[in-house]
């Protein structure tokens, strides 16, 4: 089966081969179980400012940058974009509520394949929306010797996150290769939408609550039902793609 859909992204990309070099990561969901946390600190956050959100509606949203988020529910919600004020005072709430949930654990699997990627020598990428202060010394601590600055997309580095492709067009240019010589590792809708449009192999791993055909839906090219299946069954992933 993914031979099969090996072909089928390269006929759809026009490309000859898929030689993989790296691997780009995004984080909530897929290296963290932080989502649910993640969840409840959004809608906590929103109904306090009269915002209209729901968990699914979380799920189907994750990728986001917190600006984009904030400026897409005043706009359901009021009908208009929203202020810088009402963005930092909605995003301060929500990351306040967030990091009085507790540590999120690293997700099971998650050191397992990061280090078997870099151990067939292979470049990692982290392409996320989180504006996290404290994320490389997070990452350090639960993945060490894995990530540097140099190899980390944020919010602080974008100016359009997710679905735009624009992240991981960035996280192809810090790893040095080319679309068809990397793979995307995501959990969420958006995120694949995001992948698949800077034309890379996309697989969802389907660490939440959403059924698999939304993350299929999306341009998904591969979904594997956990960060720990896809760790067992790397060796084949990585032969078939390397």
């Amino acid at each position: 089966m993914l031979q099969q859909e090996i072909s089928s992204y390269l006929a759809r990309s026009g490309n000859k081969q898929l030689k993989v070099k790296a691997f780009l990561f995004d984080m909530d969901g897929v290296l963290f179980n932080s989502m649910p946390f993640h969840a409840i600190s959004w809608c906590k956050a929103a109904k306090e400012f009269g915002l209209e959100l729901s968990e699914p509606q979380v799920y189907m949203n994750e990728g986001r940058t917190g600006a984009s988020t904030i400026n897409e529910l005043t706009m359901k919600t009021f009908g208009r974009e929203a202020t810088e004020e009402e963005m930092e005072k909605i995003y301060a709430r929500k990351s306040e509520i967030f990091n009085a949930c507790g540590v999120a654990e690293p997700m099971k699997g998650a050191a397992q394949l990061l280090n078997a990627i870099k151990e067939r020598g292979l470049k990692i990428v982290l392409v996320t929306g989180s504006g996290q202060k404290s994320l490389l010394d997070k990452l350090n601590r639960c993945f060490p010797g894995i990530f540097s600055p140099e190899n980390m997309v944020t919010a602080f580095d974008v100016k359009f996150g997710k679905p735009n492709p624009e992240p991981y067009l960035i996280g192809l240019k810090k790893a040095g290769v080319q679309a068809n010589e990397a793979v995307v590792v995501e959990n969420a809708p958006l995120g694949v939408r995001a992948g698949v449009a800077a034309g890379i192999f996309t697989i969802a791993v389907n660490t939440g609550p959403l059924p698999n055909e939304v993350l299929s839906g999306e341009g998904a090219n591969v979904v594997f039902p956990s960060m720990q299946y896809f760790a067992d069954h790397f060796a084949e992933v990585y032969n078939a793609v390397g």
